[in-house]
Formats: C-alpha cells, sequence, structure tokens
C-alpha cells in the first residue's frame, strides 16, 4: 500500500505559481476559486534599531492528504475518504454541499463549487497518478521545485517530471533538521517542505 504525497523544495521555489495555472487548467478551477496557492512567508518587519531581515521564503499550500484527515472524520455522507494510495479524495456523487469539510481543514485548502453546490480541493491528480504519471503541478513546476512519490520509500526517492531524483537534483538536505510539515493538530500531514538556512515557519 502506498502513501503518495509531495516533498517541496522551498528553497527552490520562485513563487512563479505556474503550478497553480497548470492545476486552475487541468481541473478546470472556477475563477476565484484554487485547489493550490503560493504564500510569502516574510520577511518579518524589523524593530527599531534592527536592520531589515532578508529571512523569506515561498510556501506552496494544497491539500496535504493528511494521514488522519479531519476532512474524512466529519463528513456525514462519506464523501470524503482515502483511498488505499494515501490521497483524500471527494465522491461528488455523495457530497451534500454541508462545508463541514471546509470548516474543519487546518490549511483552508477546500471550497465550495457554486455551480455544482459540492466541495472541491487537490486531488493530486488522482486520474494521472493512477496511470504512472505525476501530478500538474509537478510537471510544470519550473524552479524544479515540487517532487512526487511514496513516502514509504523514504523522500529522497520522490521524481522529477524527467524521471530525475530530489535526492540527486537537489542540493543536499538534512532530514532531521531541513525536513518539515505544516501545522499537525492529530491529522498528520503527508507533504514534505524542505528549507535549508531560513526560520521555518510554516507552523504558524
Amino acid at each position: 500500500m502506498a502513501r503518495y504525497a509531495l516533498a517541496i523544495d522551498c528553497n527552490r521555489c520562485v513563487g512563479c505559481m505556474a503550478c497553480n495555472g497548470a492545476c486552475k487548467m487541468t481541473n478546470n478551477v472556477p475563477i476565484g476559486s484554487f485547489w493550490n496557492k503560493v504564500l510569502r512567508i516574510g520577511p518579518n518587519e524589523p524593530g527599531e534599531g534592527e536592520v531589515p531581515s532578508h529571512d523569506f521564503y515561498f510556501l506552496p499550500v494544497q491539500c496535504q492528504h493528511c494521514e488522519e484527515p479531519e476532512c474524512v472524520k466529519v463528513c456525514p455522507t462519506g464523501a470524503s475518504h482515502k483511498l488505499p494510495d494515501g490521497t483524500v479524495q471527494i465522491d461528488k456523487g455523495k457530497c451534500i454541499g454541508c462545508q463541514f469539510c471546509a470548516m474543519s481543514c487546518p490549511y483552508g485548502v477546500r471550497y465550495l463549487n457554486e455551480e455544482e453546490r459540492v466541495v472541491e480541493k487537490c486531488t493530486l491528480c488522482e486520474q494521472q497518478i493512477a496511470q504512472g504519471e505525476l501530478p500538474q503541478c509537478v510537471t510544470n513546476c519550473v524552479g524544479m521545485a515540487k517532487w512526487f512519490g511514496d513516502l514509504d520509500e523514504g523522500i529522497k526517492s520522490f521524481r522529477g517530471p524527467r524521471g530525475e531524483t530530489i535526492g540527486s537534483f537537489c542540493e543536499p538536505f538534512d532530514e532531521g533538521v531541513d525536513v518539515h510539515t505544516l501545522t499537525d493538530v492529530g491529522n498528520k500531514p503527508s507533504f514534505l517542505y524542505i528549507l535549508r538556512d531560513h526560520t521555518w515557519q510554516g507552523k504558524e
């Protein structure tokens, strides 16, 4: 059984939003809604007499396909569910648009499709990864910051669009120091974020 996820090298992300645009086109995401977004973290405002900080980075955020997803726990119809590959999906035929899942998500990455009256979010391009392909955001990441793989095989085995692995392509990183997750409120987010030589603020 796999545990598919993304590993994101924040040192390589340039905030270009190519992943956002590719996702919207591939999944026909409505105007004004986003399955993924890119946040700028920092720099913090300097205090009096302090030198302005240059400690900032870009943080791509989307559904984290959690190991213990809160959205699945609160869904009254079973529309939100986990697949054997570790991804969290929504069965639109069962969704009643109550938005309990959206309210329970710690990351604010679900939204109500007003036209269809169902909740939507990142599927990790389930229709593509089921055929051995990469998620569209990985394929279109111009900075080579996004990598796809199986957590059970280790982060350094995650692969990019040309077949290379993150372990062979990216700058070395210490898995005990440089690898982070977003805030864990008991949901155990699956996506991994690599950040070297910066102050990680993804949990704030």
